[in-house]
């Protein structure tokens, strides 16, 4: 069958649209990567969205709204897709992770998945990670069900490092052993230093930081938060991370007129480092990187310098495009939930037993699951058209 997904990153910025063809043969998937494009997002929608995020207050108004125009956004986007699909996959965009004391007790994704089914006449699957948190899981890292699959045999530990708002990593040991986590911010403090500056939205390549200066008080201040001495599985969001955050460590060093420059300089050491000694503990012989903060080549060469002499490449090397993995993982989980395969790894996030993602919204027609499929499957081959 043909999946079409569809998700919106902690950085708010486009919703990645992409298409695979997917076959089961007892314990493997083969994966046939169709098409893959992002669509920005109405500059007013983002605005409205990025305004109701944490630590900003909100409305149940202004949430139904959101959910709404999301939705609708996201139908034209499936509309707009070139591929005929037989399902979507609509993870969504992240308004809130709520986690006291290390546990996740909810997790909202908006984007109403009732106008993607009224659009495209498709089922579609929705809400993929409220299940896991249900059976005591974090709801995260979702990426492990792609990332386990794809790493379960290479030759030495390795691991998959996505680098969006919040960056987050599976590891894969020898003999298959799995454990995935958040690391912490990816490109969330580094996007908010230039908004709050007023310099545009990204540093483009890391071309500023590559400039700048690191400024050793500020980077204890922003390493000092215990969310970095907690053990996995765990995860985070902009909840926790967010300008107030990066606020407060600058005004703690009083260096409130830092030069951007620097602060960039200074948050690139900051996610590299807390990457590296993440990672470090499992002895990685191999990272492969993808999400939009894989573009930032300052950060790369800095986590490369940290994992040394890990060899750290773009996930293009295992035959998938950096830009749009995220986008496929779910189109791989919505195929699972399909066909009944519980997917989440409770190894990896935390929960009492194995779920099936997310719920489904019948499209035009009656409903027809196919029979659940017997075998959970442990290998994906990535193969082109």
């Amino acid at each position: 069958m043909i999946a079409l997904a569809l998700s919106s990153g902690t950085s708010v910025d486009a919703i990645d649209v992409a298409a695979a063809e997917f076959t089961l043969a007892d314990s493997t998937v083969r994966m046939t990567p169709l098409e893959h494009h992002e669509t920005a997002l109405s500059d007013d929608l983002r605005d409205t969205v990025l305004g109701a995020l944490p630590p900003a207050s909100t409305t149940l108004e202004q949430v139904c709204r959101i959910d709404t125009l999301l939705g609708q956004e996201f139908a034209a986007a499936a509309c707009a897709a070139g591929t005929r699909a037989d399902l979507v996959v609509s993870h969504g965009q992240t308004l809130f992770h709520w986690v006291e004391g290390g546990a996740v007790r909810g997790t909202l994704q908006l984007g109403q998945p009732a106008w993607i089914a009224e659009a495209t006449g498709l089922p579609v699957v929705s809400d993929v990670r409220v299940n896991d948190v249900a059976a005591g899981g974090q709801g995260a890292p979702l990426a492990a069900v792609l990332d386990g699959m794809l790493l379960g045999t290479r030759p030495e530990p390795a691991a998959a490092l996505n680098l969006g708002g919040i960056a987050n990593a599976t590891v894969v040991g020898r003999g298959g052993e799995k454990v995935a986590f958040d690391t912490g911010p990816g490109n969330s403090l580094l996007d908010a230093a230039m908004r709050r500056s007023g310099a545009g939205e990204i540093d483009d390549g890391g071309a500023l930081a590559a400039r700048g200066r690191v400024r050793s008080d500020l980077l204890s201040v922003l390493r000092s938060h215990d969310y970095f001495h907690r053990p996995p599985p765990k995860s985070t969001g902009k909840e926790l991370f967010h300008l107030d955050y990066l606020e407060r460590s600058l005004r703690t060093v009083d260096a409130g007129n830092l030069p951007l420059a620097d602060q960039l300089a200074t948050l690139v050491e900051f996610t590299a480092r807390t990457v590296a000694e993440a990672l470090h503990p499992y002895g990685v012989g191999e990272v492969f990187v993808s999400g939009g903060g894989s573009r930032n080549a300052t950060l790369l060469r800095r986590i490369g310098e940290l994992l040394d002499p890990a060899t750290v490449r773009p996930s293009e090397a295992l035959g998938i495009d950096p830009a749009a993995k995220e986008a496929y993982l779910f189109a791989l989980l919505g195929f699972f939930s399909w066909n009944g395969i519980a997917a989440p790894d409770p190894r990896c996030t935390g929960a009492r037993h194995a779920t099936v993602a997310g719920r489904i919204t019948p499209g035009s027609g009656a409903l027809r699951l196919p029979e659940p499929a017997t075998t959970r499957p442990d290998q994906l081959y990535i193969t082109t058209v």
